[in-house]
């Protein structure tokens, strides 16, 4: 009748979902436990978590000639105008520069500034000390190929959400024109 099912069923199908299950709670417990560490790093720095992560971003993909709002707010998930707003308050503690582009006045480029990068290089060994020890069970071949699951896992994810929020939207717009089965080969496709 429900659908509950019991952990000690016979049916494959169950025991998969079981799985699924405790994995998705593996993974928001591991959420959890990420945002404590960013919360740490942050206030190592005198800033919040997400300010965090905004400099974390830009050291990743800066490759010297600054990274645009929509790129970090697209790495991160969230909205642009949060990166615009939190990165004034970052540029005016001098963590970060913004410039116009001169290509295009409507993007803003995003750099850390050297303060940034020493104070980052700072925490490093410490860093690399809890990375050791959190990957530890894992060598560089099983650590890539454990990464490349998980990095497939997030495309697919993506990809239901897209799925599932397809139907919500197109419902309103044009729903007595494709069914929802064919909005969702659409998205998988």
């Amino acid at each position: 009748m429900g659908s509950v099912k019991s952990s000690h069923s016979t049916n494959p199908l169950a025991k998969n979902q079981d799985t699924i299950r405790r994995f998705t709670w593996e993974i928001a417990s591991i959420n959890v436990y990420l945002q404590e560490l960013r919360y740490f790093w942050a206030k190592a720095l005198g800033i919040s978590g997400p300010q965090w992560m905004i400099l974390m971003a830009l050291a990743d993909l800066d490759q010297g000639e600054g990274v645009p709002v929509k790129v970090v707010s697209k790495m991160l998930h969230v909205d642009p105008s949060f990166v615009t707003t939190q990165s004034k308050m970052l540029e005016k503690k001098g963590f970060m520069r913004r410039k116009t582009s001169e290509e295009d006045a409507r993007i803003v480029q995003m750099s850390l500034t050297d303060k940034t990068y020493k104070q980052i290089a700072n925490l490093a060994s410490q860093q690399e000390a809890l990375n050791e020890f959190i990957f530890a069970e894992f060598n560089d071949r099983e650590l890539a190929a454990f990464t490349d699951k998980v990095t497939s896992l997030k495309n697919r994810l993506e990809k239901a959400c897209l799925a599932a929020k397809g139907p919500l939207l197109a419902t309103s717009v044009r729903s007595q024109r494709m069914g929802p089965l064919a909005r969702q080969r659409r998205v998988f496709d």
